[in-house]
């Protein structure tokens, strides 16, 4: 039987489901397609300003991406066993 102490040390990772890594992965998907629209595609610079507004924002977006999915793996989100609350209400 374990005492509420052990009971609350029982924790995992939050994995594919910490919100950082979902952000993160569509920022990352989102800053590579725009990446390589700015690229590949009609730069239309004379609707910008003399910028490429594609390859800017997508080289932003691909830096945020990547910092998320980074900040997720550095500092991982901890959530409690479904089993050790429930063992620990038992008591």
């Amino acid at each position: 039987m374990s005492t509420p102490a052990t009971a609350s040390r029982r924790r995992h990772r939050a994995g594919a489901f910490d919100i950082r890594n979902i952000i993160g992965g569509l920022l990352t998907v989102y800053g590579v397609i725009l990446t390589l629209m700015g690229l590949f595609g009609d730069a239309e610079t004379e609707k910008t300003g003399g910028t490429n507004a594609n390859l800017w924002a997508g080289l932003g977006m691909l830096v945020v991406g990547i910092a998320f999915v980074v900040w997720a793996l550095v500092r991982p989100t901890y959530v409690p066993d479904a089993g050790a609350e429930e063992s620990a209400r038992e008591e």
